[in-house]
């Protein structure tokens, strides 16, 4: 328990279940969606990103990629359907305009994500059950992601890819998937990763393309020649994504509750900048990463935070419900009176 809740002391830690950043349509069963990340009993769960839109939901502070957010922290647990003026106002303390924020909705409705109600003058929208696979495969991700595992056996899984030059398009999905999938490359068309079970999810990444010219797919172990560290350095670029963690530590280490605005905004924009990395960061074993690597720390600080400033951000989020509801009782008693 940390010390900011000994010190309120109101309130035990809310129970969730494992949650994880937006993923599409239904995916193979192969992936064991809901499975997290490193367990010991089955594979764990690499979404493959279906373009485009797998892409828009990273753009940092896009209205549309801050609504997701919103849905799947507020909206998806509370039964999936919210007041239009409850989205518009929780947008607003992050700066999106009405007229942004609405256009946002629009697209997700478009999307097949969302579905409106009239309720007199009022709208409600509701999540579909395509919006409701998207949000809640996008939660377990981020919930169930731990960017540092102590286990590993030396072995590599190893894949030998050819593409002819001519199939470009196939060739840039390809190259997406993989390393949204953690694999790593090494050039000329061998890429791999040090999470042998991930060999499991091969076929489902090449699903809806051509078949390649050539896919070997084997296990391995670095023999005399050659060494892990400068194979990690060639194959992901783990001085940018230590700077994005050190960059997330530096931002919300300070954070501090003072009202439910505030928890809800720090809250959302926690969650908000923490789903980016279960899909850039390959998980590496701490044998394979830098020392002091800051993975470890940032996903501490995420849980602790998330778990201090729940409560009343989803308190916030409600009274805004309240309000909403509230709002179109009085213009309902209005036009009957």
């Amino acid at each position: 328990m940390s010390p900011a809740r000994v010190r309120r002391g109101e309130r035990a830690p809310r129970a969730r279940a494992p949650r994880l950043p937006a993923s599409l349509p239904p995916l193979p069963v192969a992936y064991g969606i809901g499975e997290g990340r490193h367990q010991e009993d089955g594979p764990p769960s690499w979404p493959v990103p279906l373009e485009p839109e797998r892409r828009s939901l990273q753009r940092s502070q896009s209205a549309r990629s801050l609504l997701l957010t919103v849905l799947g922290e507020y909206v998806l647990v509370r039964g999936g359907t919210v007041w239009t003026s409850t989205l518009l106002e929780a947008l607003a303390l992050f700066g999106v305009e009405d007229k942004a924020a609405r256009q946002a909705l629009a697209r997700a409705a478009k999307a097949g994500w969302l579905e409106s109600e009239r309720v007199g003058r009022e709208a409600r929208w509701h999540l579909t059950d395509r919006g409701r696979v998207l949000l809640a495969e996008g939660s377990a991700r981020i919930y169930a992601f731990d960017p540092t595992r102590q286990d590993w056996d030396g072995k590599w899984v190893v894949l030998v890819i050819s593409i002819p030059e001519e199939r470009r398009a196939d060739r840039h999905v390809l190259r997406t998937r993989l390393a949204w999938a953690g694999f790593g490359s090494l050039g000329q068309g061998v890429w791999l990763s040090p999470d042998t079970r991930r060999r499991v999810v091969v076929k489902s990444i090449f699903e809806g393309l051509e078949p390649p010219s050539r896919l070997v797919c084997f296990v391995a172990e670095l023999g005399e020649i050659g060494d892990a560290g400068a194979v990690v350095q060639d194959a992901w670029d783990l001085v940018e994504l230590e700077r994005r963690y050190r960059a997330f530590i530096t931002e919300f280490a300070a954070a501090a509750e003072t009202d439910p605005s505030l928890a809800f905004t720090v809250n959302t924009r926690l969650v908000h900048e923490w789903r980016k990395f279960p899909f850039t960061d390959p998980g590496l074993p701490t044998a394979l990463l830098p020392p002091c690597w800051p993975g470890q720390r940032a996903h501490a600080l995420f849980q602790q935070l998330h778990e201090e400033f729940v409560p009343d951000a989803g308190a916030w989020f409600e009274e805004a419900e309240r309000r909403a509801a509230q709002r179109h009782e009085r213009r309902g008693s209005r036009q009957t009176g």
